[in-house]
């Protein structure tokens, strides 16, 4: 209940007595007072444990305590507690059951706030999923008490938001774990389910965006090896292993393993595979699903899905001859790169809110262009670029290098609207890229600022209304301890129409091959253009 108005009729002041006899309400208790005494009765239990000859499990704070030989179940048991689909931050004096159904590893993290280390874990029950975090003190307490595929009392937790850029769980909020949480097995487990899986067809998936979170069944038909490559970005050694699933759609897809699920996995015998909330990727029209830290991947799970799905497999699917969505298109993106993209496709993809940045292609005009405050003095070190402090003396200061200069050179940040025929959207282009758009180096623009503005002015018209194929990068960065979605110009190129046009026809080819009766007049169009050029 949430009050929205009230009238005071008479001040506590005046009235100076209790005015009936209010009892406070607890969502779940049949009789609050009940509830109330259970309450306090179970926390002298707690605090005295020389009065509990009996042993049965109880996490509390997450240390294990036992219950007195009276009790015929634990203090959670007997109280009714509350689905996951109704958690909210305005409701929080509530218990829940619900399974765990995945664990992952600690995390820690450094940074200038501080250190610390994290995990979190997925709970569902009959009613939904919800997302759990464990911070510090409550990893120590409870990491090594949660298991997956275990069934828990939860309760005294904290709700907020959920934060998508963390989760794919279809819940608008999470819990957190605090100092007050009280964590129980359960062992009557039979009503509350494992994973609640949301599987599509596979061949469905060439219609969904790029980097949606898709759930997915196969049979695991093929089986690459484990490839171990060095990370260009990180320097460090990673595993993956590719392998091949189809579906009673009579269509495959190719799924990335990675590190020790790569090592670890078995398709010697064509085995069911399950992911739950894989990330939908794509290059050079090739589709493809790649796990996530959050996803899960079974093998040979227990459910319906995949008994009906093996008998199918067994019967007849094995010798039927299957459509790949994953097969490489050369031609599209030819001499551009891959992951072509609408500038709204890659907005609703919410490309750039994972962990690492995402690419995508596209091309765009320039429809405007900031031009003030877009050239600074950086330090002359040609590996540094970091800005630098006029001394006054004619010395330039850059505190990255701790040296001082007596020149510098001049760089460009530039911001950009770029539009297309879905929408337009502003990104930012640093010195090589700047230069390459407004046709001009650093060094012109910056000596033109002050020297002469109409020529400066002009550095900044010429690209507008000017189409190039642009190679765009998205990526969330932190700012003012707020999260922001953020889009860079990673490369530009002039368009080459010719090159451009093949890239198209690409594209109607791949949409072609997916539906079930083509249009022929349109495929017959496309022969011919193959045949004059």
């Amino acid at each position: 209940m949430i009050i929205m108005d009230l009238t005071v009729l008479t001040h506590g002041s005046q009235v100076r007595s209790q005015i009936g006899n209010p009892i406070p309400y607890t969502e779940g208790a049949n009789n609050s007072t009940d509830f109330i005494q259970e309450t306090q009765r179970y926390r002298v239990r707690s605090e005295n444990p020389t009065h509990q000859p009996a042993r049965k499990e109880m996490y509390n704070n997450g240390q294990i305590s036992v219950t007195g030989s009276g009790m015929t179940s634990y203090p959670f048991e007997g109280m009714k507690t509350q689905p996951l689909s109704s958690v909210n931050p305005y409701h929080t004096s509530l218990t829940l059951r619900s399974r765990v159904t995945l664990k992952t590893p600690i995390k820690t993290w450094n940074n200038t706030r501080g250190s610390g280390k994290l995990f979190s874990f997925s709970l569902v029950d009959e009613s939904g999923e919800i997302r759990a975090t464990g911070f510090n003190e409550q990893v120590d307490q409870f990491y090594d008490i949660l298991e997956e595929g275990k069934v828990y009392y939860i309760s005294e937790f904290i709700v907020k938001p959920a934060n998508k850029s963390f989760s794919n769980i279809k819940h608008d909020f999470e819990i957190t774990l605090s100092k007050l949480t009280s964590i129980a097995p359960c062992h009557d487990e039979k009503d509350i389910p494992f994973t609640r899986f949301n599987f599509l067809l596979i061949n469905t998936l060439s219609e969904v965006d790029i980097n949606s979170i898709v759930d997915v069944i196969g049979v695991c038909k093929n089986v690459g090896d484990v490839v171990i490559f060095t990370s260009k970005t990180t320097n460090t050694e990673l595993k993956k292993r590719e392998i091949t699933l189809v579906d009673h759609s009579n269509t495959s897809v190719n799924v990335t393993l990675w590190g020790e699920q790569a090592e670890q996995f078995d398709g010697s015998l064509q085995p069911i595979v399950a992911i739950k909330g894989g990330r939908m990727t794509e290059f050079r029209g090739a589709r493809s699903i790649s796990p996530m830290t959050t996803s899960i991947v079974q093998v040979n799970p227990d459910i319906a899905d995949a008994q009906r799905l093996r008998g199918w497999f067994d019967n007849f699917g094995s010798r039927l001859k299957t459509k790949s969505i994953s097969a490489r298109c050369d031609s599209v993106g030819e001499g551009f790169g891959g992951n072509w993209m609408t500038l709204q496709e890659a907005r609703r993809a919410q490309l750039g809110t994972s962990d690492k940045p995402d690419y995508f292609t596209c091309k765009a005009m320039v429809t405007m262009i900031r031009s003030e405050n877009v050239v600074y003095k950086a330090c002359p070190n040609g590996d540094c670029n970091k800005k630098v402090i006029d001394l006054g003396n004619n010395l330039y200061k850059c505190e990255k290098c701790n040296c001082e200069y007596p020149n510098y050179q001049y760089r460009l940040l530039i911001g950009v609207c770029l539009a297309d025929w879905s929408t337009s959207l502003w990104v930012t282009c640093f010195n090589d890229v700047a230069q390459e758009i407004l046709g001009a180096t650093a060094q012109e623009v910056g000596l033109s600022e002050n020297n002469n503005r109409f020529l400066y002015e002009s550095y900044f018209r010429k690209p507008l209304f000017n189409n190039f194929i642009f190679r765009l990068r998205a990526k969330t960065e932190a700012y003012n301890d707020e999260k922001r979605l953020k889009f860079t110009i990673a490369k530009v190129m002039a368009v080459d129409f010719n090159k451009y046009n093949k890239c198209l026809l690409g594209s109607i080819k791949s949409i072609l091959a997916r539906v079930a009766t083509p249009c022929s007049d349109l495929a017959h169009h496309t022969q011919l253009y193959d045949a004059r050029h």
